[in-house]
């Protein structure tokens, strides 16, 4: 395999539809309001899908510095891992892309607010900062925080609420409750995302030193925090549609809920972790699915 393939296999194409549940939702909440703006939506899509590569090459190097990428985990092999990019390589190429995602990030922040407000342009921008370090913060570093079980937490802030709400308010220009109900779903299907790969990689991560979450309080635990997880982000969802109800096609969206129960009946069914690996995937394009459904359920005339 080439430098340039492997390089585009450790982008991660695959986890590109779950970063942008988040912003696909806040969206559709800003569109059926009358707030509707193309421009918007496209930068915001293209700093997400760089925020999420720049997170993807991340992890490849700070997992692989550190040994955690070793022949005992389970999935696809890492670029570092595979000796075929160096770490050098993988630094220059988180740079670039950290520049790349900086500069449509400071687009998208003129574009929603045309230098008319100061104030939540510079609350954008250093927010933009914290989502690049929060990026490169997991895995890198000695105090990296997916060491020490605070991914959830980061995913739950980055992936759910400033995603749903930060994509929302750059239409609006303000903030309502409810919006926050979908950002939770949504914030929650992510960990669940997260929670299922340090499930699978529980053994491989124990061994390493890499403390997260699962390995703090086990694998039958987590998988009772993956059911509470999942079952709350479909309370929140449905908490939603019961405030904003006007038509049955506001439903729609509940169609996901489908793959999402089978979802949960597999993992509570699994007895081996390292088997987990194809919910991943499954998991990853219901959250996708659910945001591409609440768009129609409240735009399926746009």
């Amino acid at each position: 395999m080439t430098k340039a393939k492997t390089l585009l296999s450790a982008a991660r194409l695959r986890t590109l539809p779950l970063s942008l549940s988040g912003i696909i939702v806040g969206s559709a909440i800003a569109f059926s309001e009358g707030f509707f703006n193309y421009t918007i939506l496209i930068f915001a899509l293209i700093t997400t899908v760089g925020l999420q590569v720049l997170s993807n090459f991340a992890n490849d190097y700070g997992d692989g510095v550190k040994g955690t990428d070793n022949l005992e985990r389970v999935g696809p092999m890492r670029a570092i891992q595979s000796g075929i990019i160096s770490d050098k390589e993988m630094l220059r190429a988180m740079i670039v892309t950290t520049i790349l995602t900086l500069f449509s990030a400071i687009t998208l922040i003129y574009l929603s607010f045309r230098g008319d407000n100061l104030s939540y342009s510079f609350f954008f921008f250093f927010l933009g900062i914290a989502a690049v370090i929060a990026a490169i913060k997991y895995t890198v570093g000695k105090s990296a925080y997916g060491y020490n079980g605070l991914g959830d937490v980061f995913v739950f802030i980055f992936f759910g609420l400033v995603s749903v709400l930060g994509s929302y308010f750059l239409y609006t220009k303000e903030l309502h409750f409810e919006v926050l109900l979908p950002a939770i779903s949504i914030g929650f299907l992510s960990v669940g995302v997260l929670n299922l790969n340090n499930m699978r990689d529980i053994n491989s991560d124990k061994k390493s030193n890499k403390n997260t979450l699962v390995v703090k309080i086990g694998l039958e635990r987590a998988k009772k925090y993956h059911f509470v997880l999942l079952i709350t982000a479909m309370i929140t969802g449905l908490l939603y549609v019961g405030l904003n109800y006007t038509s049955p096609i506001n439903l729609l969206f509940l169609i996901s809920y489908i793959p999402i129960s089978l979802h949960l009946k597999r993992v509570f069914l699994n007895k081996a972790s390292v088997t987990l690996d194809p919910e991943l995937k499954k998991l990853a394009l219901s959250t996708f699915l659910f945001a591409i459904l609440f768009l129609l359920s409240y735009n399926i005339f746009l």
